[in-house]
């Protein structure tokens, strides 16, 4: 008979090879269809490959996006327009998000370019995307930002992958940006700082301060350097400093000062920030208040910060210890007994 860690490690080792096999069959899948814009007339710089147009009040036009098939069966396409936003990392983000809105945002992209929600491509074939545009009934000054994301549709049911024990879901897709401008009008850039408050990324704790671009045009090559302090001091609890970012017109996002470990503690502090962008800069200096019951949640999910444990050792010390003196009462009550027992069978022998 094998030695009992022999299987063990056989059996791990089959399990690895079984699931590096699914990841690798996950990863391995690619885009099957390529995409090609029709430039019309009226786009701005030539050269480029995406839309970059200039617009009519309610003027209505016609995009065209080519869509080739190479692959032996039919594919079916979900194409889906979005309006341009800015993600946590200071990057345009050009198809769909989960963050919302600006509510400085006057036109959304989707409600200016509609297509067909579905899109089949046949095999070795091709098929041609219309996008139908409806420029504003105002003219509008800067720019309008968003995009088409092309997608294949999935082939089952999210439930069905479920099942199969598929724990990885990379999920591939062309995205087309769509540039909109109106007046050719000179804009002042304009950002501005909104709501101070801790949160998590990947887990971890960190400060974020929302910044946001009120003015329909992009903020290029922007830095920000953040310090936070307790209010009223002078020391830098946590700072943070990043360039080369850039924000979507009429958009917001928070931007992050890490912990780097370090536990919140509820308090007033004071955050000291600027940024810089199309040769501007704007400075703020605005107080903000951690909540104790906050802190404590975020902590205890922070997976950089080592947990206190010692009350568990505590408690199972104190369990440990009564169940020793539960034995050791015990052992003396049997103790008891026996000599009780012993003693009136010499009383019993005595009489006899």
């Amino acid at each position: 008979m094998k030695p009992i860690w022999k299987i063990v490690f056989m059996m791990v080792a089959m399990f690895s090879i079984i699931n590096v096999s699914q990841t690798k069959q996950v990863n391995a899948s690619e885009l099957n269809f390529s995409v090609t814009t029709v430039i019309p007339r009226n786009q701005i710089d030539q050269s480029k490959s995406y839309f970059d147009l200039k617009v009519k009040p309610s003027q209505k036009q016609t995009l065209q996006i080519l869509l080739r098939n190479d692959t032996n069966r039919q594919i079916v396409i979900e194409p889906q327009v979005h309006t341009a936003t800015t993600n946590v990392n200071g990057v345009v983000e050009y198809g769909k998000t989960e963050g919302k809105k600006d509510p400085t945002l006057k036109y959304k992209m989707e409600d200016i370019v509609k297509t067909n929600k579905v899109v089949t491509i046949p095999a070795k074939g091709k098929k041609t995307l219309a996008l139908h545009l409806t420029a504003p009934e105002k003219r509008f000054d800067g720019w309008l930002a968003g995009g088409v994301t092309l997608q294949e549709k999935e082939k089952e049911p999210k439930e069905n992958k479920k099942e199969a024990g598929l724990s990885i879901e990379n999920k591939y897709s062309y995205v087309v940006a769509i540039l909109l401008s109106g007046n050719s009008t000179k804009i002042a850039p304009k950002l501005q700082l909104n709501k101070i408050e801790p949160s998590q990324l990947n887990a971890r704790n960190v400060i974020q301060a929302e910044i946001q671009n009120v003015k329909p045009m992009y903020m290029n090559k922007m830095s920000v350097k953040a310090k936070i302090m307790e209010k009223g001091s002078r020391e830098v609890l946590y700072q943070a400093e990043k360039k080369e970012m850039q924000m979507a017109p009429n958009s917001h996002f928070r931007f992050p000062v890490p912990l780097n470990g370090q536990k919140l503690k509820a308090g007033t502090y004071t955050l000291n920030m600027t940024a810089q962008s199309m040769n501007k800069s704007w400075h703020w200096t605005k107080d903000f208040t951690i909540d104790a019951d906050i802190a404590k949640e975020l902590n205890q999910k922070d997976v950089t910060i080592d947990k206190d444990y010692t009350w568990m050792y505590v408690l199972l010390g104190i369990g440990l210890l009564m169940i020793a003196l539960g034995i050791l009462l015990l052992f003396i009550r049997k103790k008891r007994k026996r000599y009780k027992h012993s003693e009136e069978e010499n009383q019993t022998s005595f009489h006899a």
